[in-house]
């Protein structure tokens, strides 16, 4: 199956005024028109509540979370949604209080999963906070999937936050943007975190030019993080409608499935659906990390769940 595990539905288009269609450029019933032209069965929409100056220039979409938690429970079998909580673009982000808001937007909403946005520059600490360790207990104990944007940064303080809270996976965006080989090799090292995966997304991010597709540098980014990783913790997403710009979601899927030639059919299968699919059908992992490592490989075996 297909199973886009990184898109996003506006409301209103964010990222500028003057488009001719701000209602429905970005709308959900322009993902699933996406969707079935291209054969995706299902997709993980990543809330973003931005626009009106605050993560884009255009509309505002503070409703996002409830305008796409709405169309979810329209369409259960297609859409899955990750609200976002706290991101970069919030008043609140990195104030005290985020456990009670996660927990306080799970509730209303129902949502599965959340997602998290973090400046793109210096780690401001948080994830090393007190605050930000009752976050993530929270998210463990709820059974979540934490969907998160952050760089290389802020590899070294995610660390004990998978390492404490092992049942719960935690997604990294768009091959995590490495800006040199040393980060590219700080998101490898991760793997021997057998809660954290990668979104296999946003080659055109990767790329030093947005449109040079199939993006041969985000090609190789990807190659090394399937090495360290193996398959099993890896998701392919479109990144519709924000990279519409730039690759059409047909190319979005073919970077992988045409152009990323050293997997093998069973690890492309993986990356393409089958992995979300289960990820999302039994959230909550198993072993702890010390037990999970002396009894597998993280690099090629798939998690254990409950």
């Amino acid at each position: 199956m297909l199973f886009d595990a990184h898109c996003h539905a506006w409301r209103r288009w964010p990222y500028d005024t003057a488009v001719p269609d701000p209602d429905t450029r970005g709308s959900i019933e322009a993902l699933l028109y996406e969707m079935d032209t291209h054969g995706v069965e299902r997709a993980a929409v990543v809330c973003a509540r931005i626009g009106g100056g605050a993560g884009g220039d255009g509309f505002a979409n503070d409703d996002n979370n409830d305008y796409v938690t709405r169309l979810a429970a329209a369409h259960p079998d297609r859409i899955t949604p990750w609200v976002d909580v706290d991101c970069v673009w919030r008043e609140e982000h990195h104030s005290p209080g985020s456990a009670e808001r996660l927990r306080a937007e799970i509730e209303r909403t129902g949502a599965g999963g959340f997602t998290h946005y973090v400046t793109s520059g210096a780690n401001d600490g948080w994830l090393a906070s007190d605050d930000a360790g009752e976050f993530f207990r929270f998210a463990a104990d709820a059974g979540l999937i934490a969907s998160l944007a952050l760089s290389a940064a802020w590899f070294e303080d995610l660390r004990p936050i998978a390492a404490a809270n092992p049942s719960l996976p935690v997604l990294i965006h768009h091959l995590s943007h490495p800006s040199s080989a040393a980060e590219l090799d700080s998101l490898v090292a991760l793997s021997d975190l057998p809660n954290i995966g990668v979104k296999i997304s946003g080659f055109n991010y990767n790329s030093s030019e947005y449109w040079d597709y199939p993006y041969p540098g985000a090609q190789e980014i990807f190659r090394a993080i399937v090495g360290g990783f193996g398959s099993a913790r890896l998701y392919w997403g479109s990144d519709f409608p924000a990279s519409r710009d730039q690759l059409t979601y047909r190319q979005s899927i073919e970077v992988v499935r045409s152009h990323s030639d050293f997997l093998a059919p069973g690890q492309l299968a993986g990356i393409l659906g089958d992995n979300l699919a289960a990820l999302v059908a039994e959230p909550r992992l198993a072993a702890p990390i010390d037990n999970y490592l002396t009894q597998h490989d993280p690099n090629q075996h798939d998690l254990t769940r409950k």
